[in-house]
């Protein structure tokens, strides 16, 4: 229930008409007469009083429709503050605000819902693709393996090749596999699979990655541990490819109730563009970060040269 205020159109009018009637009874008294300069002051006087009045009336106003232009759903939190003065534009300001607040809410459970439809639909994939390709596969490089011992000599470099062959793609199964769910993340948690993470892409990449891993974190949601790899994921990942970095440090820290990931690399740093979220990992990234209420910060670093990704996670959202 809003208090009582005067209505915009009647704060505008009374002061103009009543110039208007102060004018009109100098006029009566004192006809003009060749008084210009009483009418000129007369209408300055009118000129200045609307100004003032206008000014004030539609500062709100644009600073409302800045504000709608610069609203980004993937950037939540951003408000404008009510006037002090209660009036049309205070219960607009704060109309619109309710607006964001309903918005942002709808988006942050449908971002989740999808997310969590998403990584169930991986993990069956990672299932079907370890249990049935992975072990197919398998067996038919033991098979390929015995074959080898009983085959004439003219034809075993051929199998060789083939068994090789064979089990190469076994490891590309569980490389995917791999990336598909989270190795060691439901069974020995958050830091061991970040460790493990940072162990196989240094193998892969040669790429030095510095682990400075909390171990007694506050307990986490499932979403949100899976959301705190998934950005260190992606944030490692991006290093590698467009950072033209020499050395990525992870860090994974607690204070109190909030948990903090921060992923640093020497590289070249990040520009703008992408830093505003128009790529498509990063705004994979935004969005995850959205979806568990959490703060993500991605710019280029203060302290030398590289990016900086920070995401702050609270255990009591």
């Amino acid at each position: 229930m809003h208090a009582r205020y005067i209505p915009l159109f009647w704060r505008l009018f009374i002061p103009n008409a009543t110039v208007l009637a102060a004018a009109a009874l100098v006029l009566h008294l004192q006809p003009a007469n060749g008084r210009i300069p009483a009418i000129a002051g007369g209408l300055l006087m009118m000129l200045v009083v609307n100004l003032v009045l206008m000014r004030r009336a539609v500062t709100p106003l644009e600073r409302l429709t800045d504000l709608m232009g610069r609203v980004d759903p993937l950037r939540p939190g951003e408000r404008i503050p009510a006037p002090q003065a209660e009036s049309e534009v205070g219960v607009l300001t704060e109309a619109f605000n309710e607006m964001l607040d309903r918005l942002e809410t709808e988006r942050r459970e449908s971002l989740r819902r999808t997310l969590s439809e998403r990584e169930a639909e991986r993990r069956r994939v990672a299932d079907e693709l370890h249990d049935e390709i992975g072990q197919n596969l398998t067996a038919l490089a033991l098979q390929l393996d015995r074959l080898h011992k009983r085959a004439p000599l003219d034809v075993r470099r051929e199998v060789v090749d083939l068994r090789d062959s064979v089990l190469a793609s076994v490891e590309d199964v569980r490389g995917v596999v791999r990336t598909l769910r989270p190795e060691g993340l439901d069974a020995l948690g958050l830091p061991a699979a970040l460790t493990s993470l940072a162990t196989r892409l240094t193998e892969q990449t040669g790429i030095r990655i510095v682990r400075e891993l909390q171990r007694d974190l506050p307990t986490l949601e499932d979403d949100q541990e899976l959301v705190l790899y998934r950005v260190a994921q992606e944030s490692v990942t991006n290093a590698i490819r467009h950072a033209q970095a020499g050395c990525i440090a992870i860090s994974l820290t607690a204070d109190g109730k909030l948990v903090e990931l921060t992923v640093r690399d020497d590289g070249v740093g990040i520009d703008e563009r992408r830093a505003a979220g128009t790529d498509g990992g990063i705004r994979s990234m935004r969005e995850r970060a959205l979806s568990v209420g959490a703060r993500l910060v991605i710019q280029r670093r203060t302290d030398g040269p590289g990016t900086e990704v920070r995401l702050v996670v609270s255990s009591e959202s």
